[in-house]
């Protein structure tokens, strides 16, 4: 850790930050999402100035796919939260925003009660980068929206292949998002994201669809036992609830506690946590790696040329790696 003291734009900035100034959080937030060298490194050091005010937070990743509800469910979710006391940051991860310069959650009015509340705070994923890039930008997030106050942050995903892989790296607790259906919407269900998943919710349980999604449920419950529980101190419930009515939201969020309790008690909370902090270091290593192979044009040259070589087959990508690396050293 780095003794030096923290300049004083920084400290200002950490200052109002830790008053709670929302302005100040965005702030903070468009300076860790900044490419420019100099924004990054004032990211890095207020980060670090923060570290101390962050953690404490109930982080919860939530996955499903198009349709099945997640912005209307966030948005009664957070309401909920809201009126029980907490503070509740909405982040995103998604990479298809870089190629379409949309995000999941571009349009507030999907969250139109949350959008408009003063203990919410609802960012869009950033909208360039790769993936491991996107993802480690929204941990950053993350951790300023904790030492900003924020004592929920839920983490949204498009509910496509590794983007639920990163964002169940960075939270607690990994809720998966299922529409109510015949017994063919189970061979929509991964079996990667049921290994992932500390619960299934099935949506939308409200009017007729009430004993189709009670039967989903048990359909569920069912794969579920041919499966292996992430950890072998929770069982992973599957719920029935609905976002429009608010029912079973309340009994949604209660199995989120149990399962911290669960957890903690267990010591597999901290081990979780520390695990992935170790993680990110090297997903972040990664990511200053690769700008330093983009940021200097003799490099670039080379790594174009190899680029070529090993396409046409005149290196072998094992090679070329090995070259790519003593650029670095």
């Amino acid at each position: 850790m780095s003794s030096r003291s923290p300049s004083p734009n920084t400290a200002a900035l950490a200052d109002d930050i830790s008053a709670g100034s929302r302005a100040a959080l965005a702030r903070a937030i468009t300076l860790v999402e900044s490419r420019r060298a100099d924004h990054q490194a004032a990211a890095r050091e207020l980060v670090q100035v923060l570290l101390p005010r962050t953690g404490n937070a109930v982080r919860v990743g939530i996955t499903g796919s198009p349709g099945v509800g997640k912005s209307t469910t966030i948005d009664a979710l957070g309401m909920y939260l809201i009126a029980q006391g907490h503070k509740v940051a909405v982040l995103a991860v998604d990479p298809s925003s870089a190629r379409t310069g949309g995000s999941i959650l571009g349009d507030k009015t999907r969250m139109a009660r949350l959008s408009h509340d003063t203990n919410a705070f609802i960012r869009p994923s950033p909208s360039s980068g790769t993936l491991g890039g996107v993802a480690a930008k929204t941990r950053e997030a993350m951790l300023l929206c904790e030492a900003a106050g924020f004592d929920v942050v839920l983490v949204e995903t498009v509910g496509i292949g590794q983007s639920e892989t990163a964002v169940c790296d960075m939270t607690d607790f990994f809720l998966a998002l299922m529409l109510p259906g015949g017994g063919d919407e189970l061979q929509g269900i991964k079996k990667g994201l049921v290994e992932l998943a500390d619960m299934i919710a099935i949506n939308k349980a409200d009017g007729d669809n009430v004993k189709r999604a009670n039967i989903t449920a048990a359909d569920y419950r069912g794969a579920l036992h041919l499966l292996s529980p992430r950890s072998e101190h929770w069982h992973p419930p599957v719920v029935t609830y609905s976002a429009i009515s608010g029912t079973g939201i309340a009994e949604l969020w209660q199995k989120v506690l149990d399962h911290r309790r669960a957890m903690i008690a267990s010591g597999e909370f901290a081990a979780r946590r520390r695990d992935q902090q170790v993680k990110w270091m090297w997903t972040m290593l990664e990511q200053h790696l690769m700008a330093r192979l983009r940021a200097d044009p003799s490099i670039r040259t080379k790594v174009k040329k190899l680029e070529t070589d090993v396409a046409e087959g005149r290196v072998a990508p094992a090679l070329a790696a090995e070259q790519l690396a003593e650029m670095l050293t």
